[in-house]
């Protein structure tokens, strides 16, 4: 069995050799410019068209990450008819329900304020907030976002969730479709996001669905930096209908340094850090679904090319 590997910004060689042990008898190697050798599978990270385009050796294509919008912008250059396999989870989805639930407790104990004060040489004491009006919802109901809402239920806050088409998850009232999404968002006074990137998505988090959120709500984005119109959420913020936002995702990565949301003190920026691939977890998973493909079995995780995820 031959595994190609590629990660852009990453060393090739742990990966390479935690394959090998992982699979035993795979001849794994480090894709470089003018490979063309024969391949089983491909293993990789925003990988360049030319590694892909015009192969017809591949079984499967296995993407080290739960977002596949990079590998899916390849578009024509992919191999017809080869699948590509997203990570699961991987050891993503703790990471994010750690980072999400950070964020809505930071806002719900007012500790966001409490920093400002701080600053200011302020000793005040704050309200607590409602926890039975301070409810959160959940944009995106996948593996993700799923494992968001258990830690947040654990809490005791009340959960909403939107998803493309109907799903039930434990403890959260479930909408679906652009006819749920107004009562959704009307009922989130914490709006988290983690859904996939696809055209249908790009630029959802924009002013108009922004203003349908309750008066001094929250944003968390930990999803892709496309999902929001930047210029809108400054504008809400700045007008005091959004109260405040953690960002872990930009349209530009590294955020420029002349960008407006490092000098406004509501928004809080975190270098695309929610959530990271750990690579013990992610070589298991791969290889196991390599064992299953092997045998002829079906596995999970395979993206849908109409729906881009």
């Amino acid at each position: 069995m031959k595994i190609v590997f590629h990660a852009t910004g990453g060393r090739p060689e742990p990966w390479l050799a935690d394959l090998a042990a992982s699979i035993p008898g795979a001849d794994v190697r480090a894709w470089q410019e003018g490979d063309t050798a024969p391949a089983d599978y491909a293993v990789v990270w925003q990988p360049p068209r030319a590694m892909l385009s015009g192969r017809t050796d591949l079984k499967a294509i296995f993407n080290l990450g739960a977002g596949v919008d990079g590998i899916m912008a390849l578009g024509d250059a992919l191999p017809a008819g080869v699948p590509v396999v997203r990570l699961d989870d991987a050891g993503m989805g703790v990471q994010m329900a750690e980072y999400v639930s950070h964020a809505v407790l930071r806002y719900f104990r007012r500790f966001d304020e409490y920093a400002m004060q701080q600053q200011a040489g302020q000793w005040r004491f704050l309200k607590p907030h409602d926890k039975l009006s301070f409810t959160v919802g959940i944009l995106g109901l996948g593996i993700l976002g799923s494992r968001i809402a258990q830690s947040l239920r654990d809490f005791g806050f009340p959960l909403h969730g939107w998803s493309r088409s109907p799903k039930e998850v434990a403890g959260v009232t479930c909408h679906a479709g652009e006819e749920g999404l107004d009562a959704f968002l009307a009922a989130s006074r914490v709006l988290v996001c983690i859904l996939p990137l696809t055209e249908e998505t790009r630029g959802i988090l924009n002013r108009a669905t922004l203003e349908k959120l309750p008066q001094g709500a929250y944003l968390v984005n930990v999803a892709r930096g496309a999902h929001l119109v930047e210029e809108d959420l400054l504008a809400l913020v700045q007008s005091g209908h959004i109260a405040g936002a953690t960002l872990d995702v930009f349209r530009e990565e590294p955020l420029p340094p002349a960008h407006p949301f490092w000098r406004e003190p509501r928004i809080t920026i975190t270098p695309h850090a929610a959530a990271v691939t750990l690579r013990g977890d992610s070589v298991r998973q791969i290889a196991g679904k390599i064992a299953q493909l092997q045998r002829g079995e079906a596995i999970a995780g395979v993206v849908d090319p109409q729906k881009g995820y």
